[in-house]
């Protein structure tokens, strides 16, 4: 069986991942095709002349990561054709709460950041730490006259979460996450992707009546642990609709709309099929992932940055092992008519109090030159906004329903947990979802108590 050393990442982040230390003296099967002519290739020109010789970045990667050696690119390349000193801080996943949030009310703020949409939106926009970036989508990216707008999906940035208090757009962004269900082709041949519900479940019967376990799950993960109900939910009530029940302060839309108590059901189903490895719900992150890796289970529901975790840790074991990775989506549940597809845009913000915010916003647009931006799937082995970049191997079914016209574009969770700074889902969404999936809640006890605690937390907001 193949063996995995356990992931170093922030366990309270959906970002609990995205992509690991490069490193690995033997990384044979595991080593990606393209990185040695990403880091080799000369620099592009910029598309715009910044004014300003200086900024500051506060960064979400550490400098060994892939995304960090991109990114470390990018700003080597930026000073070379620019002259603008960059002052880089490699601060990792909680840059956000640990560092940029206490210094928004100091003289020390840097002048860019970056993070996930739903994260920016909590911990810095809801306290009006970012400004508008409206601007750099008309910036040209060094590639004749095309613009950052011009080379976006606009899927990536017209979301609606993706709108600070005046409307303005905070983010602009350079990868894209989503999720799946994942296997190992080598361990399930000729499988054969779920379109329903319950073929789903069926499939899952099959795997355990065949003694092998049927799912991995961190329990420990409050993001983990929501993906199931709100993925039901979404497609049940469409994109908007938890965000809507959420802010609702009578909480009665959670009663209100049946489709929130369908896919409760359909979690409860999930929770007391006994799917789970034994001791997820008492683990400690990334226990029970690693018991995928070493083969215990066939399926983990994790996000596109996976198999780039999974694959930078076998290089670094060594011995050529590997997985074949495979991923298939949630099937429309019965009734539902919302046929929808999860996507997290990671991405830069420019702070309110910036002080060099226009040479910030130049060197925005040039990591967006395809020249650039190419190495977040040649390096790091994820999905970028731009539709014209490669697509690794173990992401083109990913991005495959990404593309679907027929799928409908939702953020994971519905953004739910960047609304209100964070503070409802930790009292009030967290605590509920965690017990459906553990089993001791029903789905209408769960119901009944999300309506509840709503409105119980919109009477204390006052």
């Amino acid at each position: 069986m193949r063996k995995i050393l356990p992931v170093v990442v922030a366990a309270a982040a959906v970002l609990a991942a995205c992509g690991t230390p490069t490193g690995g003296e033997n990384p044979g099967a595991n080593s990606l095709p393209g990185v040695d002519q990403y880091f080799a290739a000369p620099c592009p020109e910029p598309g715009v002349k910044p004014v300003g010789k200086q900024f500051t970045y506060w960064s979400m990667w550490t400098a060994d990561e892939p995304q960090g050696r991109v990114l470390k690119k990018a700003i080597d390349c930026f000073t070379q054709k620019t002259g603008v000193q960059i002052t880089v801080q490699w601060l990792g996943r909680k840059v956000l709460t640990q560092n940029v949030a206490p210094s928004l009310n100091t003289d020390s703020v840097p002048d860019l950041i970056d993070q996930d949409l739903n994260q920016m939106s909590a911990a810095i926009m809801a306290p009006g730490g970012t400004q508008s970036v409206q601007d750099v989508f008309a910036m040209k990216v060094g590639e004749g006259d095309k613009t950052v707008r011009d080379v976006l999906t606009p899927g990536t940035f017209e979301l609606a979460q993706n709108k600070d208090k005046a409307g303005q757009p905070f983010l602009v962004p350079y990868e894209v996450l989503s999720n799946a269900w994942w296997y190992d082709k080598s361990d399930i041949p000729d499988f054969v992707a779920p379109k329903t519900i319950d073929e789903m479940f069926g499939l899952f019967d099959r795997i355990k009546q065949s003694g092998k376990g049927v799912i991995s799950q961190d329990g420990d993960i409050n993001d983990y642990n929501a993906y199931f109900f709100t993925q039901f939910a979404a497609r049940y009530v469409g994109p908007g609709g938890l965000a809507k029940a959420a802010s609702d302060r009578s909480g009665q839309s959670w009663k209100s709309d049946p489709g929130f108590l369908e896919a409760a059901k359909l979690t409860e189903r999930l929770a007391k099929g006994g799917y789970f490895l034994s001791g997820w719900d008492a683990s400690k992150f990334p226990q029970v992932q690693q018991r995928w890796a070493d083969g215990e289970s066939a399926f983990v529901y994790n996000g596109s940055w996976l198999p780039s975790e999974a694959r930078e840790y076998l290089g670094k074991q060594g011995g050529g092992q590997s997985i074949t990775f495979g991923s298939f989506q949630i099937p429309l549940p019965q009734g539902a008519k919302h046929d929808i597809v999860e996507q997290l845009p990671i991405g830069f913000s420019v702070t309110a109090k910036a002080r060099n915010p226009e040479p910030a916003k130049a060197f925005i647009a040039y990591v967006l030159n395809k020249d650039i931006l190419s190495g977040i799937p040649a390096v790091s082995n994820n999905l970028t906004p731009r539709a014209d970049l490669a697509v690794p191997d173990d992401l083109k079914e990913i991005k495959a329903v990404l593309d679907d016209p027929n799928k409908k574009p939702a953020l994971f969770k519905d953004g739910i947990d960047g609304m209100f700074g964070g503070k409802y889902v930790e009292n009030v969404f967290y605590p509920a979802s965690n017990a459906l999936l553990k089993g001791t809640l029903t789905a209408q006890q769960f119901i009944d108590q999300l309506a509840a605690k709503t409105a119980e937390y919109w009477t204390a907001q006052g």
